[in-house]
């Protein structure tokens, strides 16, 4: 089975067989969608179904075959995913079970089901600038932090709260209380997962470890191989092998 990465502002979709992914957390909410006649194992239990697990949930995965997609919960889709949880750190849907989440203000009524649908069906996925923030300078930091995505990454050495704060004209405590207002994370946590998703970016480019570690801030290679076995639950050297089994 040809395996597939797409690495996105907000979001990580992979697709791929044979995953086995040790005890985990990171801040993404996650949906498990194995394939027909394919299972996956979440906490002891095995499942056909799609499940949803919540940001922050520790979790191992075991799967035949199917999608992963790792999400940022404030966006649109995070937000949906919270609707389908209530309040549950893991839900399992049944094949009955619709998609859609209820009617919102924010349009999210055909969002969830559009983009689990066309992840199925290998779509390209919105980008993430489909959010629920609504604070101009928490999007403007979030659109900043994005230009990693255009092939230029920002090493983030400028990114202590303090710094960021100023910037912005507030002090670091009301910069802190805002950004875990509007994201719903903290900021540190949530600077190392876009960290984690910029070095995901250049050792899919097919550069070193090493490389990868400087490119995104990490102190070292081990600095930054023992923050992506805690964040997904596998070694740079597995995820590495998964990027060349799709050229």
């Amino acid at each position: 089975m040809q395996q597939t990465i797409r690495i996105k502002p907000g979001y990580i979709l992979f697709r791929g067989s044979c995953i086995d992914a040790g005890e985990h957390q990171h801040i993404a909410m996650q949906v498990v969608w194995p394939d027909r006649d394919s299972t996956c194992t979440l906490a002891g239990l095995t499942f056909n179904n799609a499940v949803i697990i919540d940001s922050n949930t520790p979790h191992n995965l075991k799967m035949d075959s199917g999608w992963v997609l790792l999400v940022e919960p404030h966006s649109v889709l995070g937000e949906c995913l919270k609707v389908q949880l209530s309040g549950q750190p893991l839900k399992v849907l049944s094949a009955s079970t619709s998609l859609a989440p209820p009617q919102s203000k924010s349009g999210a009524s055909t969002v969830f089901f559009k983009a689990l649908s066309e992840l199925i069906q290998g779509a390209q996925m919105f980008d993430n600038q489909l959010n629920t923030i609504t604070d101009p300078r928490i999007s403007r930091l979030l659109s900043e932090l994005n230009s990693c995505f255009g092939g230029q990454c920002i090493k983030p050495l400028q990114w202590r709260a303090k710094e960021v704060a100023q910037k912005y004209h507030l002090s670091e405590s009301r910069f802190l209380h805002l950004f875990s207002e509007q994201v719903g994370i903290a900021w540190r946590p949530y600077l190392l997962w876009r960290r984690m998703l910029c070095a995901l970016l250049i050792l899919q480019k097919g550069t070193s470890a090493t490389e990868a570690a400087f490119s995104a801030g990490f102190s070292d290679s081990a600095h930054l191989s023992r923050t992506f076995k805690n964040t997904f639950g596998m070694t740079i050297r597995q995820a590495i092998s998964l990027f060349k089994e799709q050229e």
